[in-house]
């Protein structure tokens, strides 16, 4: 599970890719519509879309002539479950944590 949450992350870390996949959670896409608002070649785009289709975000399949890509929903449960166990601590509210301490080392100090 390591290596592929090391894939997924690694494939999330560049903004281009997020982009492309915002933009795939609208519908599938052709690849040149893809690379469309992109300023980059059309070769770039088609790097992004491969580490994006390693990671096992996207798939991509060949209709006629042209090669469209879909977004894989289900690739990003293991990071999303990965994420959500660092939600299970409520955060730290760090003036009241100093405030809190002042004043048990204050009433420590005086008594």
């Amino acid at each position: 599970m390591a290596a592929s949450l090391d894939t997924v992350f690694s494939a999330l870390a560049d903004p281009t890719r997020r982009e492309i996949l915002r933009m795939l959670l609208e519908d599938d896409m052709a690849v040149t519509d893809v690379a469309e608002p992109f300023e980059m070649s059309l070769a770039a785009i088609s790097k992004h879309l491969v580490i994006l289709a390693g990671a096992g975000l996207i798939t991509q399949e060949k209709r006629g002539r042209v090669k469209w890509c879909k977004l894989e929903p289900d690739a990003l449960k293991a990071a999303s479950v990965w994420m959500q166990g660092f939600g299970q601590f409520e955060p730290v509210n760090l003036d009241a944590f100093e405030a809190f301490l002042a004043r048990e080392l204050g009433e420590e100090a005086s008594g």
